[in-house]
């Protein structure tokens, strides 16, 4: 079987830290009421005229995972980032990347817009792209600027979402285990209008969005032990998407797994949207978590109610 290994990972975070106190001030809200319901303590701002953004931050992490790689730009094969919240409508902030680091001009580069869905989705893209292409690395990235598109009067979204991106060198290997699952539901739970519109904040009907949650990760899993073969005993990290504490504890519960196979890290980064996975892949293997040729799976949900999970190596 032809599988995909982690190679290495990067990341980027604004300098701004926002801590629940400091929001405390902005709106009717306090600490207790944001971790007790979401887990958050603290999350990072991209500050108003600053020189940062959704490519800016893309682009860091990627140069970083290109070099943890060990690589030059020469042997990316395609690049597909994960972004609702690109600087521009075109180029994309892949395109803008691509410029950035010079890389080859005979490759594919594209957006993936699956909301918090779209670092997994892009990633399993950008397989179908090697596979394609005979290439063998590819450079997947998960961007947000989500603080935009906050309306800092609503509690109960404000407080959720932060800044940030991740970056993975991926490369094909054979004879590894992999699996992979995509779908949608449809369905306006989470919004965010787009250019054109005069509101443009982000609105979600978070009790409909746990529903979803915590019946798509479980299912989510189970498709992908039963596509590979495993067990989750198997599995040495399940990484989710960090939208709220109290999903991935409740997936953990229905699933009667192990808590420590869980990794979070949503305490201290808010839900940076199709950043989060990224983002926690790069802050464990700067933890050194990961041992070559453990197995990973990575499962995320997000608005227009997509969902993707993958199983991986993770493998210099």
């Amino acid at each position: 079987m032809t599988g995909l290994s982690l190679v290495s990972t990067g990341f980027c975070l604004p300098e701004k830290v926002v801590t629940n106190a400091d929001l405390e001030k902005l709106v009717d809200t306090s600490d207790e009421w944001i971790v007790t319901r979401s887990g958050i303590r603290q999350r990072y701002y991209i500050e108003e005229g600053d020189r940062e953004s959704t490519s800016t931050m893309a682009i860091a992490a990627a140069r970083m995972a290109i070099e943890r790689a060990g690589l030059s730009t020469e042997d990316i094969g395609c690049c597909v980032c994960g972004t609702v919240s690109e600087d521009y409508a075109c180029p994309n902030t892949s395109a803008l990347v691509h410029e950035a680091l010079g890389l080859r001009e005979d490759i594919p580069v594209m957006d993936v817009n699956a909301a918090c869905s779209g670092f997994v989705y892009s990633t399993i893209a950008a397989k179908g792209m090697l596979l394609e292409t005979g290439n063998k690395y590819a450079l997947v990235i998960g961007s947000e600027s989500l603080t935009r598109h906050v309306d800092m009067t609503d509690r109960s979204t404000c407080v959720l979402f932060g800044d940030g991106a991740g970056a993975a060198i991926y490369k094909l290997t054979e004879d590894t285990p992999y699996a992979s699952i995509l779908g949608a539901r449809g369905g306006r739970e989470i919004l965010t209008p787009g250019s054109g519109t005069r509101d443009i904040h982000i609105k979600m009907d978070g009790r409909a969005v746990f529903r979803f949650a915590v019946e798509a990760i479980p299912r989510c899993i189970g498709t992908l032990l039963s596509k590979s073969g495993l067990s989750l005993d198997d599995i040495s990290w399940v990484v989710l998407h960090q939208a709220n504490e109290r999903i991935i504890d409740h997936c953990i519960k229905k699933l009667n797994a192990p808590a420590e196979k869980f990794f979070k890290n949503i305490d201290h980064m808010g839900n940076t949207s199709a950043a989060s996975i990224p983002l926690a892949l790069s802050e464990m293997e700067g933890k050194g978590l990961f041992e070559q040729g453990q197995k990973l799976m990575i499962v995320s949900f997000g608005g227009g109610l997509t969902w993707a999970g993958a199983l991986i190596t993770y493998g210099k």
